[in-house]
């Protein structure tokens, strides 16, 4: 979410020392971080972790950490209170699954900026959720081939389809989380969608080659 009319307000207020107006900002971006806690989350920990739970540890983080900000905002408000709730994100990870987090084939892999990165079977299962067949084996094999198509895009480039598909940022708001130029962040999305498309169209079941 960019600046708006709304927003803009509520920044100057926080600026100045109301702090107050953390809790008016946190409820406008709580469905957002809502949104990237139920995709970064590691599946071990459903129905043992509740997105509520992290969100309210993350206002609190996010209130103890204010002071800095506002000494120093660094970056745009909207993705400071993302980093803030994707540091509370993967503390949750750690103390739920401690040494598992590097459990052989389920390991929760950290990006270099310390967040949780982006697998290609959390991508998968996202995908195969909005498109899932009826049998059980089917869907099984669909969300195979959909973790090998994406295991052959770069990193950064299954970063640029989670935050622009599935946390649903903008362009502006994806390079500051990659902290790169809004025109790289632009190609990387554009070519990880064609990457993406020419590997699954290599797979039998999604209309491509194969006998």
């Amino acid at each position: 979410m960019d600046e708006t009319d709304e927003v803009r307000p509520l920044l100057d207020r926080l600026q100045a020392g109301d702090q107050q107006a953390l809790g008016e900002l946190f409820s406008i971006y709580r469905d957002r971080l809502g949104r990237m806690i139920r995709f970064r989350l590691d599946g071990r920990l459903k129905g043992r972790v509740a997105t509520s739970d992290v969100l309210q540890e993350a206002y609190i983080d996010a209130l103890k950490r204010l002071p800095h900000y506002q000494a120093d905002p660094g970056m745009p408000f909207a993705i400071w209170l993302r980093w803030v709730t994707m540091q509370r994100l993967v503390e949750v990870h750690r103390q739920h699954l401690g040494a598992r987090m590097r459990d052989a084939g389920r390991e929760v892999v950290l990006d270099a900026g310390g967040g949780l990165a982006a697998s290609s079977a959390r991508i998968a299962e996202f995908i195969g959720d909005l498109t899932s067949p009826s049998q059980a084996a089917q869907r099984h094999e669909m969300l195979g081939q959909l973790e090998r198509a994406l295991d052959g895009l770069e990193p950064m480039d299954r970063e640029v389809l989670a935050l622009r598909h599935f946390e649903e940022l903008s362009n502006l708001e994806t390079a500051a989380v990659l902290g790169i130029q809004p025109a790289a962040a632009s190609k990387r999305y554009v070519r990880a969608l064609e990457r993406l498309k020419g590997a699954l169209e290599q797979l039998p079941d999604f209309g491509g080659g194969g006998s």
